[in-house]
Parts: C-alpha cells; sequence; structure tokens
C-alpha cells in the first residue's frame, strides 16, 4: 500500500489566509485540517505579513504536509490591493519553502474547474463540492474552503506538477 502524500493548500490574502490540508493516496483523499489565519487591521504591514508567517509555521509543524499549492494571484482593478495580495502569497510562497517543501501554483479557474468543473464557480459551488468530495471537511470560512479545493486541485495535477518542479531543478520530498 502506498503511503498518503500530506498536502497543504494555502489561499493567501492580507486580512484572512485560508489553509486547508488533505491526505492523497492515488485518487482517494480524505481531509486532515482547514482553518483560517488572520492579520490585525490595526497593524502595519509588516507586523500583518509577520502575523500570517508565524501562522503559517504553526500550521506546517502541526500539520507535517509533504507539498504544498498556493494559489495564483489575479489581477484586480485596485493597483494598491493587487499589491497587499502580492505581499501575502509572497508569505504563503516562503514558508513552505523555508521548510524546504516542493510549491506548486494553480490559476483560480484551474481550481474551480478541476472541484467544481467549471472554471468560473461561485464560493457558494466550491464549497459544496469540497463537503461533497470530502463528507468529513470542516471549515470556518471561504477561505478555508478554498484552501482545501486548491488542495484537491493539487492531488488531481502534481503528478505533472512535480514534473515541472523537477525541471527546474526543486527537491520534492
Amino acid at each position: 500500500m502506498k503511503q498518503p502524500i500530506r498536502i497543504l493548500g494555502i489561499d493567501p490574502g492580507l486580512r484572512r489566509t485560508g489553509w486547508g490540508v488533505i491526505d492523497a493516496v492515488g485518487n482517494r483523499m480524505s481531509f486532515v485540517g482547514s482553518g483560517t489565519l488572520t492579520s490585525s487591521a490595526d497593524k502595519s504591514l509588516a507586523e500583518r505579513l509577520k502575523q500570517l508567517h508565524d501562522g503559517l509555521q504553526n500550521v506546517i509543524e502541526r500539520m507535517q504536509p509533504h507539498e504544498t499549492a498556493v494559489e495564483n494571484t489575479f489581477v484586480n482593478k485596485d493597483a494598491g490591493a493587487t499589491l497587499k495580495l502580492g505581499q501575502a502569497r509572497g508569505i504563503a510562497l516562503l514558508v513552505p519553502s523555508l521548510h524546504e517543501l516542493a510549491v506548486a501554483e494553480y490559476a483560480p479557474n484551474l481550481v474551480k474547474k478541476t472541484v467544481v468543473g467549471t472554471g468560473h464557480a461561485d464560493k457558494e459551488q466550491i464549497r459544496m463540492m469540497v463537503k461533497v468530495l470530502m463528507p468529513r471537511a470542516t471549515f470556518n470560512s471561504d477561505d478555508a474552503a478554498d484552501a482545501l479545493a486548491i488542495a484537491i486541485c493539487h492531488a488531481q495535477h502534481r503528478g505533472a506538477a512535480s514534473s515541472r518542479l523537477a525541471e527546474a531543478g526543486v527537491r520534492t520530498k
């Protein structure tokens, strides 16, 4: 019997960063945990990024994932919001890398298409399909449900992602 691969999905955001952890063996997936990291709006940007960093550190130390998947940033009409999202996304990429975990990145439309079947699914459809795919899954926010969807997407596409990472010289566990 194959050993499960533990996957951490991260939905980055400055106010709320969702995380979701699943175990995958072949096509079979099981829920491990999920949650939402928040940063204090009354803090400076640097302090908020540190809060997200420390929260992700804690999640990785507790959950011990083998691989990580992060959602790509989409471009907003508000350049300031896009920049802040990009900085939070930087934390989501950095922390797993500091733990020497491979990090795959997925476009939002691919995540939606993989989980729901259409690239333009809304939050409610994502929540519903995550529950269908993993009936035992619990999540406290749309961000946590999205993070589980990102982990599910990685479980379905990880062979191709691992190949791309290997070609780029990134070590996978």
